[in-house]
């Protein structure tokens, strides 16, 4: 366990806050509600009948309402976004436009026919127009479902054909390092024919010739003609706000459904506990708002206290390795929250390039995805926050709705560990258990669970309530069981280690990916690691390690082998020793950054590849693959020598 700790003292610690949610979580998250604002009081704040919950039953709420009208008085003519696009452009939008745009669009969709409870898909890129469909959608009490434009044709058509969606709402392209995706060209290949579809709307972003067809109507066009006089609709709490599909292990993507009242209650909450976010903040959070952190962190989030972020359209890395720090300089950015994977990729670029930047500004960052390497964390600590910035170390799913595990610097001050998401926020109560359901000692491995319900959990899976209960609530009995490996320290700060589907299985010892990677990226060299498991008819599975080095590396193959298989050796033991080490100048990795270590394995297998549609760089696996048999070529002279 990492033994360093970093206190930062900021000054915010009310223990009450936690003392009340310990006593009564239900009465903690029913005050946390009222500090939004109900159309109508709810009657009945929890109604639980394991494993679905009802928050705030009775009452009567709008998002968009929550995000824009509350605002209007007092912050209209404050910047909501800052918009940079990739190719340099740049927009500045206010509370009062955001408000008007939301409110014309709305009444573009009830224009279309769009009525409460209808699906919309959103396939679109990082624009402002995003959000705006996304609000447009809550105003009227239509669900949403957002697809993250990198998706392919065959991902997209699934989306929109198992939510019925009635509109789909596009662009001709857009930017994606340098080149153009053609997002219609993809609309039309597969989802303009599902049967629910009677509109497509098309946002021009690059202006590209595109083909259109009979349900296909422009968004300026559409806009042009449409009021900006629309009420929000008074929805039920649990009405339900948007569908966000995550893919598991095998099989097809689950649509996650979350309603309105609970989901907004945990964001509000979590929103400001965990950036202490204060009225001249810019908040700047990387994530494409085609995954949940988008959703929640960058439109939702940010919206309801009435907070100036920075809204970036293309890769973290384009047009060069610089254009995150161009971004934190131009705009005075103050909150800083991206992931491990764009955190490591910065580091293999040394530290001259953020050093040549003006940073000052920053007060706050923060990680969200996976597990951070506790070199990556003081890296980030040290050379991004000039050792004054804490981080927050954020866990959470698509399913929890918002963070459940965190440092919170607007609530308390806690020291921080490298590496370490530290403890459950308030109200909700997380431990780590045997595969009995009991709890583990400390220090010990075990399952992360959730013992009670939360406002921001899910309120099913789409059209699938048995599959909801047997993925998450039928392992342990009454518990959810987010599928990750922890350990809780003997100050109670948790410790992810990765999910229990990343886990191999070699001579009888379960060992977790996310250590040894880990343990890999340790060493000064390493910028990037993913190990993965091939079958071994003696071991079960041998463990296969491929490694991406920091530029300008001297160290000779063989001194880095010695070095590497030493570490692993002394963090996890002999028996996690990988067989093999490939070393790749990048890894396969899907277009929300998560490496895609079924390709690895498939790669170090010999098995077919299926489907990459979701890669962020196709030729990471050709890169990938071409190691691999380079390597074995090797193998096989030295044997035959």
């Amino acid at each position: 366990m990492h033994k360093e700790i970093y206190d930062i003292n900021l000054g915010n610690t009310d223990h009450s806050i936690r003392r009340n949610a310990d006593s009564d979580f239900i009465s903690f998250w029913d005050k946390q509600a009222k500090l939004l604002s109900w159309f109508k009081n709810w009657e009945n704040t929890l109604d639980w009948n394991p494993p679905f919950a009802k928050w705030f039953v009775g009452g009567k709420i709008n998002a968009s309402f929550n995000a824009l009208d509350v605002h209007q008085n007092s912050k209209s003519r404050k910047t909501a976004i800052f918009w940079e696009g990739e190719d340099g452009s740049s927009r500045e939008i206010s509370y009062s436009e955001l408000f008007t745009d939301v409110k014309k669009f709305a009444n573009v969709l009830k224009s279309l026919g769009v009525k409460k409870g209808d699906r919309v898909t959103i396939y679109l890129p990082m624009v402002p127009e995003l959000p705006i469909s996304m609000l447009a959608c809550a105003r009227i009490g239509a669900t949403h479902t957002v697809v993250f434009s990198g998706f392919s044709a065959i991902s997209l058509k699934d989306r929109v054909e198992d939510s019925q969606s009635k509109v789909i709402i596009t662009a001709d392209g857009g930017y994606r390092k340098g080149k153009i995706i053609n997002l219609k060209e993809i609309v039309d290949e597969k989802a303009a024919a599902v049967n629910s579809v009677e509109h497509i709307i098309i946002l021009e972003r690059t202006k590209m010739k595109i083909t259109l067809n009979q349900k296909d109507k422009f968004w300026s066009n559409l806009m042009s003609d449409a009021s900006d006089d629309c009420d929000a609709e008074e929805l039920d709490s649990m009405h339900p706000l948007y569908i966000l599909y995550t893919s598991g292990t095998t099989g097809k993507p689950k649509g996650v459904l979350h309603g309105t009242g609970g989901y907004l209650t945990h964001i509000n909450s979590t929103y400001k506990w965990a950036f202490d976010i204060k009225d001249n903040d810019i908040y700047f959070c990387t994530a494409d708002i085609g995954w949940v952190t988008g959703h929640s962190y960058v439109v939702y989030g940010p919206l309801l206290h009435g907070a100036t972020q920075v809204m970036y359209e293309g890769a973290p890395d384009y047009p060069n390795a610089s254009r995150m720090w161009e971004i934190i300089q131009k705009y005075n950015v103050t909150i800083f929250y991206t992931t491990p994977t764009a955190l490591r990729m910065f580091m293999k670029f040394g530290d001259d390039l953020p050093n040549s930047f003006n940073l000052t500004t920053l007060r706050l960052l923060g990680t969200v995805g996976e597990p951070i390497n506790p070199e990556v964390w003081k890296w980030y600590f040290n050379t991004i926050g000039k050792k004054k910035c804490p981080i927050i170390d954020t866990w959470w799913q698509t399913e929890t709705g918002g963070m459940m595990i965190s440092s919170l610097p607007g609530l308390e001050s806690i020291p921080l560990k490298p590496g370490s998401a530290t403890k459950p926020i308030p109200g909700v109560e997380i431990t780590v258990v045997d595969e009995n359901g009991n709890d583990v000692d400390e220090n010990t491995k075990g399952s992360l669970i959730i013992r009670k319900p939360w406002p921001g959990m899910l309120l099913g899976l789409w059209n699938d309530n048995e599959k909801y209960n047997d993925v998450y609530w039928s392992k342990f009995s009454g518990m959810y069981y987010p599928g990750d490996y922890a350990i809780k320290d003997s100050d109670g700060y948790l410790w992810l280690l990765g999910r229990s589907d990343d886990v191999l299985k070699v001579a009888g010892h379960r060992i977790g990916t996310a250590e040894l990677e880990s343990s890999l990226v340790s060493y000064h060299n390493v910028a990037e690691s993913a190990v993965c498991g091939i079958p071994d008819e003696i071991k079960g599975e041998s463990i296969i390690a491929f490694v991406v080095l920091k530029e300008n590396v001297t160290e000779s193959r063989d001194e880095l082998l010695i070095k590497l298989k030493e570490i692993i050796r002394n963090d996890v033991g002999a028996i996690a020793t990988p067989q093999q080490f490939y070393f790749v100048t990048k890894l396969p990795k899907t277009r929300s950054g998560k490496i895609m270590r079924r390709l690895l394995k498939s790669i170090a297998s010999g098995e077919n590849i299926g489907d990459v549609s979701t890669l962020e760089d196709g030729t990471a696996v050709s890169e990938v693959q071409s190691a691999f048999e380079e390597l074995k070529k090797s193998i096989g002279e030295n044997k035959s020598n």
